[in-house]
């Protein structure tokens, strides 16, 4: 017998289970849904009528945690222990965000490698997927309270430029705030959908959609041809956003007031106030003239058109952004039919300007540019809950499926709920020396471990060329035909030897064992991801192990005696921590090591070089 629920806030019938659309923002976050009465995309608004959601995390006494307008009170006072622009930090390296990272107030940890990136806040050690993941947990909460039922499915939208780390971290972060998503859309499909591009199944239209958020810029080009989205191309800037109009106006500020950029480095709580009241100032210079305000007890002034002088180097970046796309769409900017305008920098009238006069016609603005992304996708869900039925969903696979890594984690190459045909392919290398073979274990399922998951295949790609560790490229390719049938590679690329199985990854699974695994995964999220957080901490730490010995075993005699016994401590400690220690345990003991290690790795860079340059000739 079927279920029916009534909504307690507006006594309407309701299906058992509603679906959310999350817009997971740099700056802010919002959650809609379809309203059951208007069947109109609705934003989510508390009792004080706030729809935004601060993207922002604060890590108080005793661990307590708090995200959204609380948090963001403590950007000033406590600017180390709160978050602020994580979604920057998605699927990224240190190596990746170096050059900006005194924009971050907090501590983005220095580990000299490719690993992705790790926020500590109180000697606790933290992932963008975890910090990602309190910001879906409050909207998840906060949906919750206004709508008095369980929340427990969403649709989470994403950059059209997100890579595959970067979507499967969005979807990593929904399953530890305890979502199931059911698909991870692109921003720019999310807000046609919500003017309504794209709904009915006749309609043709190439569409360019301009999306300038917090941190970060991308225009796409699509065709909508009878409901279906097709992205022609896409480009757009992962640094470039609202926060570098702020940060204009505060460079500018900083010479009106004598600032040096040291004291700022020293004084957080003076830069988190100049950044904010910067903010403050370019929501007034949209809708007037002139700004005046204090920061610290000292007068700030700035006019419209200085503003737009300083912001204009950067909207000049996002008009070359629109040019190379159109370019790359192999379309002329005459052909684009509608421009929709998303993200709240976009509210600057400078940049609806330039926009406008690029494309040469006027812009779709009339939606909060906050919110259109957000209720594009509550409409995206309504289509996922089966209540439009105008536009076209394309097969998608019921589980994600991957292959076996060191420690037994599941590497993720097709997610679920991709569209079929679907292809993706990733390198993978030896881990000894003379290996000549790599066993290629298929899982399907949705936990970290593999042996939470369904085992599909299992071969040997042998006769691989005797090479040393880490040197042969084995490219192993997933391709899941129209059919449903999914055919695995795995080819040695230095030396061309391949093997190829095919694979049935839906044979003897029931709807029902599907819901299970899915559910699985939903329950254990919280287990799974720590469980993959500290083999990953560990396989990290056995690596810099190896690392650091093989160093000083080659340059201990450039080494002083106390660097040694402090380095031959650090290991130790290492080693018991990765046998017996917790994630953060592991990650305290890495990061001591190589704060041990980096002045001496340095002095030896610095004398290698020297002497690479005595003994060179020089005609």
């Amino acid at each position: 017998m079927a279920k029916i629920g009534i909504n307690l806030t507006t006594g309407s019938l309701q299906q058992e289970e509603i679906i959310v659309g999350i817009d997971l923002g740099t700056t802010n976050s919002l959650i809609a849904i379809i309203h059951p009465d208007s069947k109109q995309p609705t934003i989510l608004k508390e009792f004080d009528n706030t729809t935004l959601v601060p993207s922002v995390i604060h890590f108080g006494k005793g661990g307590q945690v708090s995200v959204g307008n609380e948090a963001k009170q403590s950007l000033i006072t406590e600017p180390q222990n709160t978050i602020f622009s994580v979604k920057r930090l998605m699927g990224k390296s240190y190596k990746d965000v170096v050059e900006r990272s005194s924009f971050f107030t907090y501590k983005v940890l220095d580990d000299g490698t490719d690993n992705l990136v790790k926020i500590e806040v109180n000697g606790t050690f933290y992932t963008p997927v975890e910090l990602s993941s309190f910001i879906l947990k409050a909207l998840k909460q906060r949906a919750e309270h206004i709508l008095k039922t369980p929340v427990n499915k969403a649709v989470i939208t994403v950059p059209a430029y997100f890579n595959d780390a970067q979507r499967q971290a969005t979807r990593d972060a929904g399953r530890l705030a305890g979502l199931d998503v059911l698909r991870i859309v692109n921003e720019p499909t999310a807000a046609s959908l919500a003017y309504g591009i794209g709904m009915t199944k006749d309609e043709e239209k190439i569409v360019a959609v301009y999306d300038l958020g917090g941190g970060t810029f991308d225009i796409s080009i699509l065709r909508i041809t009878n409901g279906i989205f097709e992205v022609l191309s896409t480009n757009g800037d992962t640094y470039l956003g609202g926060d570098d109009f702020d940060n204009s106006i505060v460079q500018w500020w900083m010479e009106e007031l004598s600032i040096s950029a040291e004291e700022l480095q020293i004084n957080k709580s003076l830069a988190q106030a100049l950044r904010l009241k910067a903010e403050e100032a370019k929501i007034h210079l949209s809708r007037n003239d002139n700004f005046i305000g204090t920061v610290n007890e000292k007068p700030v002034r700035l006019t419209k058109e200085k503003f737009d002088t300083l912001i204009e180097p950067f909207v000049d970046r996002t008009i070359n952004s629109c040019s190379n796309a159109v370019t790359d769409a192999d379309i002329t900017i005459s052909e684009i039919d509608e421009v929709v305008m998303v993200g709240g920098s976009t509210r600057v009238p400078f940049v609806k300007e330039r926009v406008s006069r690029f494309f040469g016609k006027g812009v779709h603005d009339r939606v909060n540019p906050d919110e259109v992304v957000a209720l594009g996708a509550a409409v995206q869900a309504d289509i996922l809950a089966g209540n439009n039925k105008d536009v076209l969903l394309l097969d998608i696979t019921p589980l994600s499926l991957g292959i076996e890594t060191m420690g037994g984690l599941m590497d993720v190459l097709i997610p679920r709920n991709s569209k079929i045909p679907s292809k993706a392919a990733r390198q993978y290398t030896t881990q000894k020396d003379a290996q000549t073979g790599i066993v290629v274990s298929v899982y399907q399922g949705e936990r970290d471990l593999v042996q939470h998951n369904r085992k599909l295949a299992r071969f040997t790609l042998s006769g691989i060329p005797a090479m040393p560790a880490g040197l042969p490229k084995v490219e192993i390719s997933f391709l899941i035909n129209a059919d449903g049938i999914l055919v695995v590679s795995a080819k040695e690329l230095r030396s061309g030897l391949q093997q190829t199985i095919e694979v049935k990854p839906q044979y003897g699974l029931t709807d029902d064992e599907v819901e299970r695994l899915l559910m699985d995964s939903l329950h254990h999220a919280k287990d799974d991801i720590q469980q993959r957080a500290l083999v990953e901490a560990q396989m990290e730490g056995k690596l810099l192990i190896n690392t650091t010995k093989n160093f000083l075993e080659k340059n201990k005699s450039y080494l002083s005696g106390e660097e040694m016994a402090a380095t031959n401590t650090a290991l130790q400690n290492l080693e018991e921590k990765i046998s017996k220690g917790t994630k953060d345990e592991v990650q305290g003991a890495i990061e001591k090591l190589n704060e041990i290690s980096k002045p001496y790795a340095e002095r030896m860079m610095d004398i290698k070089v020297k002497d690479a340059l005595v003994n060179k000739n020089i005609n």
